[in-house]
């Protein structure tokens, strides 16, 4: 069965990611384009360097093919955030990538935008797997791939330039060549070298790149850039002085950084430098949209600057929806998607390692003495995660949990109130939280804390541990 989770539809190469479900889905959102007459607005369809990918995104161009709906093909692996740029950039009907973004190399995906290059709200994607689910082989039209290239149904195309001139118009690139600052860089082995690299070689920075090459196992581990994963980044920095090291996922829509010292940066202090420095050094105005998982100090630093915070459930979509309704400045979340106004509806990773960069040549600071001056506005909050298996049945049984035994304390802290628009969110004094949610793109419970002193952190996160481990 088809199902979509918060970032679209992932499942495990052979098991849930198919071919057979691929030309299901593709058949699904062919229908829907042909309910509303929009075979001339076209698809574009896109794939980063998993297995599979370049087959799939082949496979589902030879399905739309076959409806008679024009599609434009890739003609090399690339980044999401590429593809979202060039959906919005041709008009389609639908913008199709192929990927399981920072998943493991065992699975794979599809990415599904609007015209505007938005993703797909959860009512579409519900109507969209229903109607996959019951899709059968004999429903499946497709013409086969040199055909419908022949008869120019299908075309490949490539729009790095374009994208890339697209990244440079937002970032101050002047300002950069000027610093001549020395850049480190992981992709992962994932899809962001090509357009990250071009942007910063053309600003004239000293650019080292390392997991470069292609390697649709990823060095044997997930494309997440996370502390434990970019330890080979962080000692090439202690080595080499550089001033500051980036890293995107698989698919190149979110980012890490290491600061001056090769320490890693979360990414809820990213978005809080991000924010006041697009706020004060730029003078942009405008609110912030986070995630409910995301760092409360946005909140507080907002206050400060005197704008707004908008709280949203995960899912970069619902981000985009809230700040397009509030002409937001900043959106972004913890897991290291973030975007601005003005540029794409969705996360870019290449986009955010340009800004970091730009950053560091206006300010003329480094990361650790731009977190000690934000500080200085905000105090700061610890924040902890964690991730348990998740089960079927704890999808059910902790929130009966919660329901029949609802704390007014939780660690001996008093909780002020509680939400369950997105899984469990406890709220206590002084901007202090726990969560609990179900990811919607694999199989896990995350537990997620922020409080003002790390001991406190850690007594939260205790509590959530026992809590859900309880017989």
């Amino acid at each position: 069965m088809v199902a979509f989770g918060t970032g679209g539809w992932r499942a495990i190469i052979g098991e849930g990611f198919t071919m057979h479900n691929v030309r299901r889905l593709s058949q699904a959102l062919a229908n829907e384009i042909a309910r509303r007459g929009r075979e001339k607005g076209g698809v574009i369809i896109g794939y980063d360097r998993r297995f599979l990918s370049k087959q799939a995104a082949e496979a589902s161009s030879e399905v739309f093919a076959g409806n008679n709906i024009l599609t434009i093909l890739l003609s090399e692996d690339a980044p999401t955030p590429l593809v979202t740029y060039a959906t919005a950039l041709e008009g389609s009907a639908y913008g199709l990538v192929f990927t399981a973004s920072h998943n493991p190399p065992e699975w794979n995906g599809l990415k599904v935008f609007h015209s505007d290059g938005s993703l797909l709200l959860d009512d579409e994607t519900h109507a969209i797997e229903a109607e996959t689910n019951a899709l059968t082989t004999n429903h499946v039209i497709k013409l086969e791939l040199d055909i419908a290239l022949e008869a120019g149904i299908v075309q490949r195309k490539d729009f790095t330039n374009q994208y890339v001139d697209a990244v440079e118009r937002l970032i101050d690139m002047d300002a950069i060549r000027k610093a001549g600052l020395k850049v480190i860089v992981d992709p992962m082995y994932g899809v962001g070298q090509l357009t990250l690299g071009t942007v910063l070689t053309e600003a004239r920075c000293r650019v080292t790149f390392i997991h470069e090459r292609h390697n649709p196992l990823f060095g044997g581990r997930s494309p997440a850039p996370s502390l434990e994963a970019l330890r080979s980044l962080s000692s090439q920095m202690e080595e080499d002085g550089y001033h500051v090291g980036l890293a995107m996922d698989g698919d190149a829509d979110r980012i890490a950084i290491l600061d001056e010292k090769g320490r890693y940066i979360s990414v809820n202090d990213l978005l809080l430098l991000l924010y006041w420095y697009l706020h004060e050094v730029r003078g942009e105005r405008g609110g912030v949209v986070r995630n409910l998982v995301t760092t409360h100090l946005l909140d507080r630093l907002a206050r400060v600057l005197g704008e707004e915070c908008y709280e949203v459930p995960v899912g970069f979509k619902h981000i985009v929806n809230v700040m397009q309704q509030h002409n937001a400045l900043l959106g972004g979340e913890s897991s290291g998607g973030l975007t601005i106004r003005g540029h794409i509806l969705g996360k870019d990773g290449i986009f955010a390692c340009a800004l970091v960069v730009e950053m560091l040549a206006r300010t003329g600071k480094r990361i650790s003495e731009l977190r000690d001056h934000v500080y200085q506005l905000t105090g700061a909050l610890y924040d902890l995660e964690e991730g348990l298996p998740a089960t079927p049945e704890m999808r059910i049984a902790v929130p009966m949990r919660v329901k029949q035994a609802p704390s007014s304390q939780i660690g001996g802290y008093p909780v002020t109130r509680i939400t369950h628009f997105d899984g469990i969110k406890f709220f206590l004094e002084n901007e202090n939280w726990a969560s609990l949610r179900f990811s919607g793109t694999e199989p896990v419970l995350r537990l997620s804390v922020q409080a003002d002193t790390e001991d406190k952190a850690r007594e939260l996160m205790h509590w959530l541990r026992q809590f859900v481990t309880a017989e």
